[in-house]
């Protein structure tokens, strides 16, 4: 399969009439991958596998006729966000408003009409596409472009779910650049900027080298996650993080702590209980974090399984 048959956009006919299926086809086959169901236990079924970007529902239908079909997709996490179009012989006022009531973004009557459905079809994908890339940018850090402390939450209470399956150990590490307000008043927000895109690079880096999840937490702070071997593996990726940052060689004549940038981190490393949160993880990192902070900065701290102190080490 080639490249450009892969990009295409998804659409999902549902229609036990192979006649209405075949002339969908023949309109929007050269545009669209087109995904075929021929009932709606089928059609919904569909709709959770493939995920299209639009879905083309008849309404008459034996077992479960399109209105019921709507119901359940608009109710289920999977598919509620997906546009339905009606394709349907019913046209009066009180079909329609039914339809639209229940969630529909459109209708197309039968006899298909090619230039409206081709029209109607391409401004549901078109809308489709514009929510899925804001849906994009708003799990995004508007600087760095990495995933921004929201969404990331959410990645780390599925790698918690992982973990406790596989009973292995979670760790979590914040990363700090030490004194970095300090920092941003001496040499100016661009500055600033500058240094942390340079930073991000590098735990981006280093990060997806050694297969952790990585965001943005906040303006100075970086928050790594993933399965861990142990605390060896843990203290080694945050060394390699403080030892390149320390490799940039950004001047910080403001800084109490020496002539370059430095770098803080502290961690969380546990096999996670049927309780455990997202949140606590950061709770206790962010305590790892800044006792690294009371002590000048430039060290590592972890925390394994709720203990106060599991390894020190300190610049």
């Amino acid at each position: 399969m080639t490249d450009s048959v892969r990009m295409k956009p998804k659409i999902l006919v549902v229609d036990d009439d192979r006649l209405n299926i075949n002339t969908l086809i023949e309109l929007l086959g050269d545009q669209y991958e087109i995904v075929v169901a021929i009932n709606g236990a089928m059609g919904i079924a569909a709709a959770e596998k493939t995920q299209p970007q639009l879905i083309l529902l008849d309404i008459t239908m034996p077992d479960m006729n399109g209105y019921e079909v709507l119901e359940v997709l608009k109710s289920r996490e999977a598919t509620g966000e997906i546009p339905v179009i009606f394709i349907t012989g019913l046209d009066s006022a009180e079909d329609e408003a039914k339809g639209l009531n229940l969630g529909a973004a459109d209708y197309i009557s039968k006899p298909f009409q090619s230039t409206v459905v081709t029209a109607r079809v391409g401004t549901q994908i078109r809308l489709k596409q514009q929510a899925d890339q804001l849906a994009a940018w708003s799990m995004l850090d508007s600087l760095t472009g990495l995933t921004n402390a929201r969404a990331f939450e959410e990645q780390v209470d599925a790698l918690i779910s992982e973990a406790q399956t596989q009973q292995s150990s979670l760790a979590l590490l914040l990363v700090r650049i030490d004194f970095f307000s300090r920092f941003d008043d001496f040499y100016g927000q661009s500055a600033g900027d500058e240094l942390v895109l340079k930073v991000a690079g590098a735990v981006e880096a280093i990060g997806v080298e050694q297969g952790y999840k990585l965001a943005r937490q906040d303006q100075s702070t970086f928050v790594l996650a993933g399965l861990s071997s142990g605390e060896d593996e843990l203290l080694a990726l945050a060394e390699d993080l403080r030892s390149a940052v320390a490799a940039l060689h950004v001047a910080h004549v403001a800084s109490p702590r020496g002539a370059e940038i430095t770098l803080s981190c502290g961690g969380m490393l546990g096999i996670p209980s049927r309780m455990s949160r997202a949140e606590q993880y950061f709770q206790l990192a962010e305590s790892s974090l800044r006792l690294v902070e009371r002590q000048g900065g430039n060290g590592v701290h972890l925390m394994r399984s709720g203990r106060r102190t599991y390894w020190d080490r300190l610049g």
